[in-house]
């Protein structure tokens, strides 16, 4: 549900800082909390909270990337700091609400370190509205992939909690979760909705199992 500190769409900025990193994927709706402890990233956040929309733009880069100023993915999630804690070593300890999504229109100027690009938020608006609790999704497929992955995996899992989850909810935090790749979580991010980012993860949940038994057939061999 929309909090009631979250940003209108009119009063979102045109320029926001951002934070490439690998393997941590934002959706709109989630959470994902961070250890801030970068100079650079440190003074992201101070920037972030002093601004009206307490936001930090999160983006994937590339697989491969380097270090320095990887490339990164042209769209990403904007989420809001909605919680902040210090540590006596001087780390941030923050976490962001998915928001919504954005494209980089353009990257800015480096400022005290952190990347910031102007963002294009038009084709994302609705992920400013409540996700529908039920999707057109077939649940037993997704569970049969999900208990034979978790059991690959060698996880145990609450089953009584992942039931009684609702559909967008267990798929987000699946998509969230899950170690797929960053070119796979990259595709969760960027599906038109939650029907189309439930069917790549039932399918990449499926891909995995295939993958594992192939790799097993042939050290078998």
């Amino acid at each position: 549900m929309p909090g009631p500190f979250d940003p209108e769409f009119e009063d979102l900025p045109d320029e926001i800082p951002i934070f490439p990193l690998g393997g941590a994927l934002l959706l709109p709706h989630s959470r994902l909390p961070l250890n801030i402890f970068e100079p650079r990233y440190l003074n992201m956040t101070v920037a972030a909270l002093a601004a009206p929309q307490r936001l930090i733009g999160m983006i994937l880069p590339h697989e491969g990337a380097g270090g320095g100023e990887p490339d990164i993915y042209r769209t990403g999630c904007a989420g809001r700091i909605v919680s902040f804690g210090e540590t006596e070593d001087g780390r941030y300890l923050i976490t962001l609400k998915g928001l919504i999504r954005f494209v980089v229109e353009r990257e800015l100027s480096l400022r005290d370190g952190y990347r910031r690009v102007r963002a294009r938020f038009g084709a994302f608006r609705d992920d400013l509205m409540e996700p529908p609790a039920q999707i057109p999704l077939d649940r037993d497929r997704l569970l049969n992939a999900l208990r034979a992955y978790l059991r690959q995996q060698s996880v145990e899992a609450n089953w009584e909690a992942i039931e009684g989850t609702g559909d967008s909810r267990l798929v987000d935090s699946l998509a969230t979760m899950c170690p797929f790749r960053t070119s796979e979580k990259q595709a969760l991010l960027e599906a038109p909705g939650p029907a189309e980012r439930a069917e790549i993860v039932v399918t990449l949940l499926e891909m995995a199992l295939l993958e594992r038994s192939d790799d097993e057939g042939r050290i078998k061999q």
